[in-house]
């Protein structure tokens, strides 16, 4: 455990530790090139084995950045007063699904697009590579007081 603060620490999360925050997430952080830059949008999203599905529409950004490229995704859960939360990033690559076989059966998952979306796909992101941290009172400083309900892994 590394120290930040004299009052909180930083830790890195296992992957089995970073799989189970990143359900628990409502929205997510999708990172992906648009034009040559670096953009991220918010979106909904539900994972299964070793993927990420995001529902989009068929003409958004993340839809058409997402035909094979390397993006990366983000979740988080933040206390801003205490200064502390915890993060997971996956990158892997990314692949458009627009059979519509496939989008029945991701549609029956329960999860819609973030914004309004008309005629919709799905982007599926490969979970590769996964990293994870959480930052936490120091043991000294929480005596007697619980991380539950904080969003902090217990």
């Amino acid at each position: 455990m590394d120290t930040l603060d004299d009052d909180r620490d930083v830790q890195a999360l296992d992957e089995a530790e970073c799989l189970r925050l990143l359900d628990t997430a409502p929205i997510g952080r999708i990172a992906f090139t648009e034009g040559a830059l670096p953009a991220v949008q918010p979106v909904t999203f539900i994972r299964r084995d070793r993927e990420i599905y995001v529902p989009t529409h068929r003409g958004s950004a993340v839809a058409a950045a997402s035909r094979g490229a390397v993006v990366a995704f983000e979740v988080d859960q933040v206390d801003v007063r205490a200064r502390t939360g915890w993060n997971v990033t996956v990158v892997g690559p990314s692949r458009l699904i627009t059979d519509p076989v496939e989008i029945g059966r991701l549609d029956r998952l329960g999860i819609g697009p973030w914004g309004p979306s008309g005629a919709h796909c799905y982007v599926g992101v490969q979970v590769r590579l996964v990293r994870g941290r959480s930052i936490r009172p120091h043991p000294s400083t929480t005596t007697g007081l619980s991380s539950a309900g904080a969003g902090l892994p217990s």
